[in-house]
């Protein structure tokens, strides 16, 4: 498991990667095979501007952010990974003007793929917007730990 250490460095990566910061992702909670993560709601983001729901894209990339984050913070924060399977079931629309929070558990490590389940809600785990498992490879050949593809 990392050490708080490498924690405080995954946290540093996060920062810095553009479209996080675009969308207004910010990591609410991180330790070792966990994080939570809120994105305050933007019109920019909505899919429907007369609805104002945002789109189901922003929503995905909210999962796998959260779930890809959790999967390095089980390992080490370098660690590359590569998201190998991202499955989504969304239950509900997010509703217009709320903040949505991401919750990500990472609950099996192998030597090369780590499986994380989590969860998009609006402040209650037990009330879902979007559930979704993913598997990441572990030392993706390619990539580097910031992030940036090496080929």
């Amino acid at each position: 498991m990392p050490e708080t250490a490498d924690l405080n460095q995954l946290a540093e990566m996060f920062s810095k990667i553009p479209h996080c910061r675009e969308m207004g992702i910010n990591i609410t909670a991180l330790e070792a095979g966990r994080t939570s993560m809120r994105l305050d709601y933007h019109e920019r983001l909505a899919g429907n501007p007369e609805t104002g729901v945002v789109h189901g894209g922003v929503i995905s990339t909210l999962l796998d952010t959260v779930a890809g984050l959790t999967a390095m913070s089980a390992v080490s924060a370098t660690t590359p990974v590569a998201t190998l399977d991202l499955r989504i079931d969304y239950l509900k629309p997010a509703r217009p003007g709320d903040a949505i929070y991401a919750d990500a558990d990472c609950f099996r490590l192998s030597r090369s793929v780590a499986f994380v389940r989590a969860t998009a809600h609006h402040g209650d785990n037990a009330d879902p917007i979007a559930h979704c498992i993913a598997t990441f490879m572990l030392n993706a050949a390619g990539f580097t730990s910031g992030g940036q593809g090496t080929g």
